[in-house]
């Protein structure tokens, strides 16, 4: 049986006055399944040509950071999936964001984020 999801593209944007970004990750939840998870992908080069200067140790760390996250560590460990989703999703002007909200429909939440990472960010 498929039940619904939301999910956000991740996006790395190094220089927030030009407004140049890449896709690092993905972000997914299921309030029916109680569901949420995020994948991230760092491509060294592609943030490099978008800033040649970027820190990429502090980007693979906040990436990190946006895992543990969704395991409810740190502050979040108080919040509800979906809680932890709205926050993760809610707008930033930092060097990461998170895209528009898109929905689908999966039977299996883990393989659809593995599937999105596939084909949104590598």
């Amino acid at each position: 049986m498929r039940v619904p999801y939301e999910y956000a593209i991740i996006q790395a944007v190094p220089r927030i006055e030009r407004g140049e970004l890449i896709n690092v990750g993905v972000v997914l939840y299921s309030q029916r399944l109680d569901f949420l998870a995020a994948r991230t992908h760092l491509h060294d080069e592609r943030l490099r040509c978008l800033d040649p200067q970027a820190d990429v140790a502090a980007v693979a760390a906040a990436l990190t950071s946006w895992e543990s996250t969704c395991n409810g560590a740190g502050a979040a460990a108080d919040m509800k999936p979906g809680e932890r989703f709205r926050w993760l999703v809610a707008p930033r002007s930092t060097i990461l964001r998170a895209g528009p909200v898109h929905m689908g429909l999966a039977a299996d939440p883990a393989a659809e984020l593995e599937r999105l990472l596939e084909l949104l960010v590598r």
